[in-house]
Order: structure tokens, then C-alpha cells, then sequence
């Protein structure tokens, strides 16, 4: 653990300490934990672990729900930051006690359903489900939810992680592929961030359908085995940024398209490197922008929008969800889970950081604390999923 991290869970220690002894009284049941925060800011800082009583019988239309596995996300941690446009709900069914509201963790996750209350028909126990409303707060061993805030999965030849990411990366990339250009067989995509779990996702949905892609990524000392292991799920070409930049790739580039109109661009990273993808597509095409991971504005030639009528577009999960039916949902859900049973998408590399039983508050915070820090660097490479088990 760096110094950083150190001083932050020194500072919060105090903090919060009286908090947490509300929830800690001989005359509870304490069963339950969760990963929150009161306010935003540097996750190592504001983040605590809190034990909490065990739920009640749910209240009509919701369920109890134990969580199995709930992923760290870029996006939330940034929703700690306060630098998210996405804003959790205070979460109150904590402990009646709490001197104010906290913000649960996670927005992504599966659970099992415990129980269930009156009036409920959508769910039973022993049901998988996934959240659908976003922030929802998946940190933690068991919460109380709507039903109408959870899906139901099949989980029949699903395992916990296919379940627990199913819900952010995995329907960007199948509802960019799928909602600006018709694609058809033997067509072509382009994306940079390629080896990101959305641009793994998309290389595998492309794939099945007989899309072709031309995947970009940053150079590194093991970027051989990178282009293996994504050519491995399915990308036709996998080119790294220094080579696209290349005044030779052009020509690469139409040798292996043989003048076929490429009309779909999708770019998480922004700067140079979109620049010089943008150039790459071809008339009537689309630029669909999904992130920003380089922090650099995006500067598109003007050429682009006059002589090639290029569209750009922005897109973001929460919103579509917003704006689809529960139906629509589920027809997704439904496409995704089919071509997963096919073994046609699988997970991203993970690692699963478990939270047990007899680890004390402090330390679960630190852990947590410890692997966002390892995941804000940059350089570590796979999605971690947390696993909050209940106390003694």
C-alpha cells in the first residue's frame, strides 16, 4: 500500500469511527456490509466499510437480494470523484441510527433474490438478477431493492462473472454496433481502445456475425501478446497507435479493406490517434464516442463532415437505458446471454478480491482502497469483482 492510500484510511479511521459505532450495538444483529462513502472525493479518503444489521422482510413490490459478484468500474470510481454526470441516490435502509445518509458503492453486479414482498411476480427466490437502475449501490453482501430496478437473467450456462458484467460493457458494444449502421456480413468496424472490456466485447459480437475489425491499442512490452489474445476472440487486425500514425499504414489499410466503405468508427480514447482513425472511414460513416480515456479533445478535419458527410455521435449506457422500455431490456439481455450459452462472448480477464467474513471493517476498507489505487494507475489490466461476504 502506497503512502497516499496510507494517510487516506488514517484520516477516514477517525472520521468515520463514530459513525460506524452506530450501526454496532449489542442489541442488533449485524450481518450485513457494505462499501460506502458521505461525500465525493479521492476514493483512499472518502471510502469506509460499515456492518449493518441484517435485512427485514421485504416491503411489497421489492425483494431482498444477496449480491454474488459486483464489479469496480472506471465509471465508479469517478462516480466517487464527483466527476461523473451519473449522481447515486443517499441510501438510508442502513441503519436508522446513521447521523446521515451514506452512497453505497457500484453500480454494476448479479445477485441472488432472498426474498421477496407482496404484490411480487417478476422475481422469486433463488432468481438471478441484474441492476437496472443505475448507482444503484451493488457494493455490499445484501440489499433491499424495487423490482422494477432488477432484471431477472436466466442463469442457465451463465457463472457469476458472465452475470455480474452483463449489464455495462457487454450492451455498449452490441448497442453501438447495432443502433448507427446496418451493418451486414463482411463489413468492417474500427476502434481504438481495443483491449478495453467494451472493445473486447465488441471484437467477440462483430465476430459472430461475420463483422470484420480493425482494433487499435497502445503500444507495451507485451503488445505480441496482446494482438494474440484479441485476434484470439475474433479481431481481423490488430494495429497498435504508433502504426496507424505511419504514413505506410494507409496503404496497408486499403489493402485489406480492398476499397470497401468503412462506415463505423467507435472511439473511447479521443486526441491524435482518433484523428488519424476518423481519416480511415469512408463516405455517409459514422464516429461513435464512448469515453475519452486519453483526456484529449477530439479535433476532426472539416474535410470530414463536407466531402465525406461524416457523422459523429455520442453514446452512453445510462442513457439508453433511460430512454428504452423494460422490454427492449430484456430483448438485449436475452441477445447477450444467447451468444454467451454459444460461447461466442465471454468475460474480460478478472480476478475476484473477496471480502470475508472475519476481516475487519478497517481492512476490507483497505483492501478495496488498495485495488482502486492499482486500478486508477493504468497498468493493471484486468476488471476486478468484488465479493462482500456476509459477517458472523
Amino acid at each position: 500500500m502506497n503512502n497516499q492510500v496510507a494517510i487516506g484510511l488514517l484520516r477516514r479511521k477517525f472520521a468515520v469511527s463514530s459513525a460506524i459505532r452506530t450501526f454496532q450495538t449489542s442489541a442488533i444483529s449485524l450481518g450485513q456490509r457494505a462499501i460506502v462513502y458521505r461525500g465525493t472525493g479521492k476514493p483512499s479518503s472518502v471510502l469506509s466499510t460499515v456492518t449493518f444489521p441484517n435485512l427485514p422482510p421485504p416491503a411489497p413490490k421489492t425483494a431482498n437480494v444477496r449480491f454474488l459478484l459486483s464489479p469496480i468500474n472506471p465509471a465508479d470510481i469517478n462516480v466517487i470523484e464527483g466527476v461523473y454526470p451519473a449522481r447515486p441516490s443517499p441510501c438510508t435502509d442502513l441503519s436508522s441510527s446513521a447521523p446521515s445518509p451514506f452512497f453505497v458503492g457500484g453500480n454494476e453486479g448479479v445477485a441472488e433474490v432472498i426474498a421477496v414482498g407482496d404484490g411480487v411476480t417478476a422475481v422469486k427466490e433463488r432468481d438471478w438478477v441484474v441492476m437496472t437502475k443505475p448507482q444503484l449501490g451493488t457494493w455490499a453482501s445484501s440489499r433491499n431493492v424495487r423490482v422494477e430496478d432488477v432484471l431477472k437473467v436466466d442463469s442457465t450456462g451463465l457463472n457469476a462473472t458472465h452475470a455480474a458484467t452483463l449489464t455495462v460493457n457487454p450492451p455498449t458494444a452490441y448497442n453501438m454496433l447495432h443502433d448507427f449502421v446496418q451493418l451486414k456480413e463482411g463489413d468492417w468496424v474500427l476502434q481504438n481502445g481495443a483491449n478495453s472490456a467494451v472493445g473486447q466485447a465488441v471484437i467477440q459480437i462483430a465476430a459472430s456475425k461475420g463483422i470484420k475489425t480493425i482494433n487499435f491499442v497502445r503500444h507495451r512490452d507485451n503488445v505480441a501478446s496482446l494482438k494474440s489474445h484479441l485476434k484470439a476472440l475474433g479481431a481481423t487486425h490488430v494495429v497498435t497507435y504508433d502504426e496507424l500514425a505511419d504514413k505506410a499504414f494507409k496503404a496497408t489499410f486499403s489493402s485489406w479493406t480492398q476499397g470497401r466503405n468503412v462506415k463505423l468508427g467507435l472511439n473511447c480514447v479521443g486526441g491524435k490517434s482518433t484523428t488519424l482513425m476518423a481519416r480511415l472511414l469512408g463516405e455517409n460513416s459514422h464516429l461513435v464516442s464512448y469515453g475519452a480515456m486519453s483526456k484529449e479533445p477530439l479535433s476532426l478535419p472539416t474535410s470530414l463532415f463536407i466531402f465525406r458527410n461524416l457523422t459523429c455521435h455520442g453514446f452512453w449506457q445510462t442513457r439508453w437505458y433511460d430512454q428504452n422500455s423494460l422490454d427492449e431490456r430484456h430483448r438485449m439481455m436475452l441477445a447477450l446471454t444467447d451468444l454467451i450459452r454459444q460461447g461466442k462472448l465471454d468475460s474480460p480477464e478478472h480476478e475476484i478480491l473477496v471480502i470475508g467474513s472475519q476481516e475487519s471493517d478497517a481492512d476490507a476498507t483497505e483492501k478495496v482502497c488498495t485495488a482502486i489505487s492499482r486500478l486508477t494507475s493504468g497498468k493493471y489490466g484486468k476488471k476486478v469483482l468484488l465479493r462482500v461476504e456476509e459477517t458472523p
